[in-house]
């Protein structure tokens, strides 16, 4: 399998993400002593402590996001090691953060770290359980389920106009999303999902299963990673 990403991206988000969070405690703190030792500046404490609760939240997600080790890509990438070499996995050099091309198809890949149970019920996906700690992640850290339907619809629309655009006329094979849920620790019931959903360490065999629908064809699959690598 060949794994393309965008190092310098993932690299510079990383450090920004670190940089805020640093910077979150600095504001965090002058509001604190402003409280403590100048309350006549409580006006000023409080705005101190409103940013730096809103950059707490952006640095929480960007470490959560680039910045955590393993990375999503890493983990991606490590549960994939051993698929054929016809596949190719792109992170954050296409129009798609997560973008796999090979015999089972184009898909689409939205990763998840929650754990607990996740589950699609009347048109909504849920999640319940996983302890102190995620319930604080889902209200503070950012990381709740969110809607993905609507998450998958953008990045599917957005990969299939720019190989339309860049195949110039040609058939633009389907391309299809998938939520991945990479902690060993999440139970995932998908039900009537319309939207393929699966744990990280079943993956491989999906993709396995799916490759032997030969989704996509050699000529295909050369010419789709021929437009993805040229840029």
């Amino acid at each position: 399998m060949k794994i393309i990403k965008n190092e310098k991206l993932i690299q510079r988000n990383g450090k920004i993400g670190n940089w805020i969070s640093l910077a979150a405690l600095v504001v965090l703190g002058a509001g604190m002593y402003l409280s403590l030792v100048k309350p006549e500046l409580f006006t000023y404490s409080l705005i101190c402590l409103v940013f730096g609760f809103i950059m707490t939240q952006i640095g929480m997600y960007m470490g959560n996001r680039w910045g955590r080790s393993p990375r999503r890509d890493e983990k991606i990438d490590s549960a994939l090691k051993g698929v054929h070499s016809d596949f190719s996995i792109y992170h954050y050099s296409t129009p798609a953060s997560h973008l796999l091309v090979g015999p089972a198809g184009i898909w689409v890949l939205l990763p998840y770290q929650q754990t607990g149970k996740v589950y699609y019920d009347k048109s909504r996906w849920k999640i319940r359980g996983g302890g102190f700690i995620q319930t604080y992640m889902r209200i503070f850290g950012q990381e709740g389920i969110g809607r993905p339907a609507l998450e998958a619809e953008s990045e599917v629309n957005t990969i299939r106009k720019y190989l339309e655009k860049k195949l110039e006329g040609k058939d633009v094979p389907e391309v299809k999303p998938m939520m991945v849920f990479l902690n060993d620790q999440v139970e995932v019931e998908p039900n009537d999902s319309p939207i393929q959903a699966l744990k990280l360490k079943q993956l491989k065999g999906f993709l396995r299963d799916e490759a032997k629908k030969h989704a996509l064809s050699n000529l295909q699959i050369q010419t789709i990673t021929k437009v993805l690598e040229a840029e």
